[in-house]
């Protein structure tokens, strides 16, 4: 499963954690504070990803999953044009 990373600005204190366990797709600020990559998460990281998610310890992080269109919503949107 393909998902998203999501962060709680509020909920989050800092600690970093999460951006020692996925580098490749979370970096800190200046103040430490994560900057998240919103793009997909690859197949490969996905398993990485969770580990970051369970790591911090406020669970100001989520993985998402990613929203793909279905059949039914791309027909509705053919219709309606």
């Amino acid at each position: 499963m393909a998902g998203t990373l999501r962060l709680n600005p509020i909920r989050c204190d800092g600690y970093g954690i999460c951006a020692g366990v996925l580098p490749e797709r979370i970096s800190l600020d200046e103040w430490g504070y994560p900057l998240i990559d919103a793009s997909p998460i690859e197949e490969d990281l996905v398993a990485q990803a969770r580990r970051a998610v369970d790591a911090c310890p406020v669970l100001a992080l989520s993985l998402r999953p990613v929203q793909r269109p279905t059949a039914t919503r791309r027909l509705e949107s053919v219709s309606r044009t």
